[in-house]
This record gives C-alpha cells, sequence and structure tokens, in this order.
C-alpha cells in the first residue's frame, strides 16, 4: 500500500472510525491529503460498477471522490444566463478537482428547498439522471445543511457535495507550503466539525456502563458516541492548527516589519481566480512563479521586488484568487497570508477582461476585501486579457471603472502605462533634502537613488551636491551633512 494510504488510514485510526465489513479495499487506499490531479486519476473507479451509497462515517468528507459528476444548481434571483454562468463556473471548480462532468441541472425557485434543496420532483429526476449517466458525486452550486445532505443523498444514493466543500478540495491539492497545507486543513476541519452525523448503528451506539436491554459486547466503552468522540478529536485538531498557524506567521510579520522600517512601498495583486495574477507578476519582475490556466493555481503568497519607471523600489505580491462564494471558513484560515492584501499600500485588482461576467466578478472580490479589512485600502483595476476581449466590452467596463488600465501579460501591451499609474498613486517619499555628500559616502548616494527619489545631482569639488525626497530615516542620516541652499 502506499504512503498516501498509509497516512489516510492512521488519520481514520486517530478520528476513531468505524467501518464496515464490506468496505472496499479502494476505499481503505484512499489518501484524503494533498494529491495531484495525476495521483486522483489513478484512484478512479471502472466506469458502470456500482455506486450504492455505503455506510460511511462523515469524517471521509475530507476525502472526496470526484469522478464522473452531476450539477445541480437552484436559480433563486438574477437573470436565467447569470444561473448558466454560475453553473458553468461550477463546472470549471470541478475539472480542477479532478472530475469529469456528465450533465447539469438547475432548478427556479424563490429559495432552496429547506429538505432536499431543490423540490422532490427534481430530486426524483435528478436520481433518474445520476442512475442513468453512472455519475457517482452529485454537485449542488451552494452550501447545504447537514439535513440538505443527508436527505438528498437517501434520494440519489449517491455522494452529495455542495460548493464550500469542492473548492476545499481545490486548495487542498494545490496546497504546497507548510502554511499553506494548514490553512486548509484548518478550514476543513471547521467545514466537516458541524457536519458530523452517524450513519448506521456503528456511529451512533452509546458506550458506557452496563446498556439497557443487555446490549453486551462491544457497547461498553468510555461513555461517549462515536460523533461525540469525533467532535472531541476534531476540535483539539483545529486548536492545534491555530497554534501552527499563528506561530508560522510571525517569520512573514517580521519580513513585513522590515520593509516598512526602509518605507519600501508594497503593491498587493488581487483578483477572481484564473484572472492572470501571476502573469501579471512574472511581467513586471521577471520572476517564474507558477502560472497555469487552472482555479486557484496559487495558494502560497509570493512577493518580489520591482521597480518604478523613475528608479524606485517597490514590492509586488501575489495572493490567493477569489471566487464567489469563497468559503468563510477559507477566509478566516487565509487570514494571516491575506493580511498582505489590508496592509499593502496599493492594491491590483486584476479582472479577467475576456470573462463572460467580470463585472460580478469585480463584486464578489470587492466581498472578500471588505471582509479581510482591505476595504480602505487604495485600489486600482485592471483589466487584464485585453488581447481576447471585445472591445466595445472593454471600453464599457473602462466607463464603470474610472481608476483602472487595460493590459495583456500574454503580449506585454498596457504595462507602461500600469507602472506609470502605480507610481502615481504609490505614497512618495515624505522629506526632501538638499545635502553635500563626500565623495567617500557613496553609498548613501546610492541609497537615494535605491530608496527615494532623486531630484538633482551636481558634481562640486567638495563633493556631490543632492537634492532627494528619501525616507525619515535616510533623511536622519543625511543630516549630518552640510546642508546646500536651494540647488533649484
Amino acid at each position: 500500500m502506499t504512503a498516501n494510504a498509509d497516512k489516510y488510514l492512521d488519520y481514520r485510526s486517530e478520528v476513531g472510525y468505524a467501518g464496515q465489513a464490506g468496505e472496499s479495499e479502494a476505499d481503505e487506499a484512499y489518501d484524503p491529503g494533498q494529491l495531484d490531479l495525476e495521483d486522483r486519476n489513478s484512484l478512479r473507479r471502472v466506469a458502470g460498477l456500482s455506486t450504492e451509497l455505503q455506510d460511511v462515517s462523515e469524517v471521509e468528507y475530507r476525502a472526496l471522490r470526484l469522478e464522473r459528476v452531476v450539477l445541480l444548481g437552484v436559480w433563486t434571483d438574477g437573470t436565467q444566463a447569470m444561473a448558466e454562468h454560475s453553473l458553468r463556473e461550477l463546472a470549471q471548480l470541478a475539472q480542477t478537482a479532478g472530475s469529469t462532468v456528465l450533465d447539469g441541472l438547475i432548478q427556479r425557485r424563490g429559495r432552496p428547498d429547506a429538505s432536499t434543496y431543490v423540490g422532490a420532483g427534481k430530486a426524483a429526476e435528478l436520481a433518474e439522471l445520476v442512475a442513468a449517466t453512472g455519475a457517482d458525486t452529485v454537485i449542488c452550486d451552494g452550501e447545504l445543511t447537514p439535513g440538505q445532505l443527508r436527505k438528498l443523498e437517501g434520494v440519489v444514493r449517491v455522494k452529495v457535495v455542495d460548493r464550500t466543500a469542492l473548492i476545499l478540495d481545490i486548495f487542498a491539492q494545490h496546497a504546497r507550503s507548510k502554511e499553506g497545507k494548514a490553512q486548509v486543513e484548518l478550514a476543513q476541519m471547521q467545514y466537516l466539525l458541524p457536519r458530523l452525523r452517524g450513519w448506521g448503528e456503528s456511529l451512533s451506539r452509546q458506550a458506557g456502563g452496563r446498556v439497557a436491554g443487555g446490549g453486551g459486547i462491544g457497547t461498553r466503552g468510555p461513555g461517549e458516541t462515536k460523533i461525540e468522540t469525533d467532535r472531541r478529536r476534531i476540535r483539539t485538531r483545529i486548536a492545534r492548527l491555530r497554534r501552527d498557524i499563528a506561530e508560522m506567521s510571525v517569520g512573514r510579520e517580521v519580513q513585513r516589519g522590515q520593509r516598512r522600517r526602509r518605507e519600501v512601498p508594497s503593491v498587493a495583486i488581487a483578483g477572481y481566480t484564473n484572472a492572470g495574477k501571476s502573469s501579471l507578476l512574472n511581467r513586471l519582475t521577471g520572476a517564474h512563479v507558477l502560472v497555469d490556466d487552472s482555479l486557484f493555481a496559487t495558494l502560497d503568497p509570493a512577493v518580489r521586488k520591482a521597480r518604478l519607471p523613475s528608479g524606485a523600489p517597490f514590492t509586488l505580491t501575489d495572493t490567493v484568487g477569489f471566487v464567489r462564494h469563497l468559503p468563510h471558513q477559507l477566509v478566516e484560515a487565509f487570514r494571516s497570508t491575506l493580511e498582505e492584501v489590508s496592509q499593502a499600500d496599493l492594491i491590483l485588482h486584476v479582472v479577467d477582461s475576456s470573462d463572460d461576467d467580470p463585472r460580478s466578478q469585480i463584486g464578489a472580490v470587492r466581498e472578500v476585501l471588505a471582509e479581510i479589512g482591505a476595504r480602505d485600502v487604495p485600489e486600482l483595476v485592471v483589466f487584464n486579457k485585453a488581447d481576447a476581449a471585445d472591445a466595445i466590452d472593454l471600453k464599457g467596463l473602462q466607463l464603470a471603472e474610472p481608476r483602472s488600465v487595460v493590459v495583456s501579460a500574454r503580449t506585454g501591451d498596457g504595462l507602461a502605462d500600469l507602472l506609470a499609474e502605480v507610481e502615481r498613486l504609490l505614497p512618495r517619499p515624505s522629506e526632501q533634502v538638499s545635502v553635500v555628500l563626500p565623495y567617500a559616502r557613496g553609498d548613501l548616494l546610492a541609497r537615494a537613488h535605491r530608496d527615494g527619489e532623486v531630484l538633482r545631482v551636481r558634481h562640486t569639488e567638495a563633493g556631490t551636491a543632492l537634492t532627494a525626497r528619501v525616507p525619515p530615516a535616510l533623511a536622519a542620516e543625511l543630516g549630518g551633512y552640510v546642508v546646500t541652499a536651494d540647488l533649484a
């Protein structure tokens, strides 16, 4: 058995898993951890075999088996085009998770059914579609309550997954750093905790003492039900993950503090997933950050140094992409990472201008920015992928967003205008000095060029006459030299 399988079995043992005698070897070999798409593909079921729902622990919701799926959406408001666009986005998410999308259904309702998410008739129609296509998973375009999950699974007889669980699964696949993996696991555990429930007697059996009715062997124990044991152990794991994330975030805070002391302006790149944020970072800095035409390819923030047209330095931070209805658990778990956005001097809000509905993407991103406390940070909207967008639609977007620029990270068009606008919006060094530096202090001259804005330089017999705007710390060092008359 593989190392991934061993990890999964260890995890199931840790949470007190009570499996059924008929459990398959394929289920035992499944790994709930950070599987790549290739690993997931190697675990696909054989098409046409039984897809009956088995008696499994709810803890296995971490181990989503997404192979052949049918999508289900409830259209409560907006236009039909918006509802269909949301379902197409759900299909992209499912494909990113390694699934094959077979079909999709939408029901028009004032609100989701409290029992089965969709009405009883649509649920029966869905069950027929699942049986006809051989699907093994139904993905709902919304967050379902535990009761809705349980009752809908009872009708369709296959696993039901909601949008939140699907996004969490994608994050679990793409997390690479230690902190990223811990953040994703924390979000998964927080999602799982209120959804624990027992399936069959093995998970709801009360243990402890002499059970009424003569329960006999297997019914005596510490006095906890199986669900209570799972809840207790998951709460313990959540507390541990929170402590670990808090410790790991200290290093990032130290790095931010060093940049603040040097007064290097910071720019955060934020935006909808797959809008081209990493491509833009690579174009502006010459970095080699992973670029992939898939959702949530970037989870771990990448900070790179860049220079403005004047030569002044600033930092660019690539962040995780946002999406409509981004799970609250993820926002909470990634809060330490998203602080890079809330503490930036400027946000480059990257938008895929070739998308069918870019305005809704802008709204979704701004909702998350407000949630993480970045509402008051200056924002510059960057309409990316201009080479693939319709010119008329692009003009309409610019009129709707006056503080915006149009670029193409693929071709490089518009990047000069973007940098010029960034330089205009970023805070400038606060103190202006006019000094004569001895030729032996070329290091201070170099720092003025590197960290400040040099207005004028003139070489004299006494040294280099310099007029510049510099950070306060550098101004204090330059203050020890002879201040000249105004050189202007």
